[in-house]
């Protein structure tokens, strides 16, 4: 997948290349790093890469759950397991935590293909404090949106923590995972960029 979503055949085909291409901006962010950096908090908050990408795996994952209203499992959605969500922790490895987001990809793809109407209704579970409680459904067509707004918000979170890391950016980084040639104006980012 290039710099830019390509030319979409619907609407279906069009969600679901731009939540693919959110993802691979966000995965992106990861492009080079060890799992020592892609554990690193180096700004003001707790976020790290690798956290960052565990965190929407599990909100995707946990979203199509809702679509096909897959009741949550006891005792899940602890405090300690919504701050973990974002951590990459010590017996995780980012490429474990990259092959789960493919898993995601895969299952939330093949969910949204049989489903036949976008309209859909999509019961919105109760007792969560940021989903609105006069509402009753959303339809899978907003809960895609919803997905492409909340990897695009966590993916510019990630760009953040990379350039503190090493001081990689987005578009050298993209360049540099997708092989493209190098320009006058844009150069593929390599180890040998990064920042001291």
């Amino acid at each position: 997948m290039a710099g830019n979503v390509r030319p979409v055949a619907d609407e279906r085909d069009g969600l679901l290349q731009f939540v693919a291409q959110q993802r691979l901006v966000i995965r992106t962010a990861a492009y080079g790093l060890t799992d020592e950096q892609a554990r690193a908090t180096p700004t003001a908050s707790t976020l790290s890469v690798g956290g960052l990408i565990k965190h929407v795996a599990t909100v995707e994952d946990g979203w199509i759950d809702i679509v096909l209203q897959k009741p949550s499992e006891p005792g899940a959605n602890s405090q300690d397991d919504y701050a973990n969500g974002f951590r990459l922790l010590e017996d995780e490895t980012l490429e474990g935590v990259l092959a789960r987001y493919e898993e995601v990809a895969r299952r939330t793809e093949e969910v949204i293909a049989g489903i036949e109407d976008l309209g859909q209704a999509v019961p919105v579970p109760k007792g969560v404090p940021w989903f609105p409680p006069d509402v009753e459904a959303w339809s899978v067509r907003w809960v895609l949106l919803h997905l492409i707004q909340e990897t695009a918000r966590h993916a510019g979170h990630a760009d953040l923590v990379r350039e503190h890391i090493d001081g990689a950016t987005a578009m050298p980084l993209l360049a540099a995972a997708e092989n493209w040639p190098e320009t006058p104006w844009m150069k593929p980012w390599s180890p040998a960029d990064a920042a001291s």
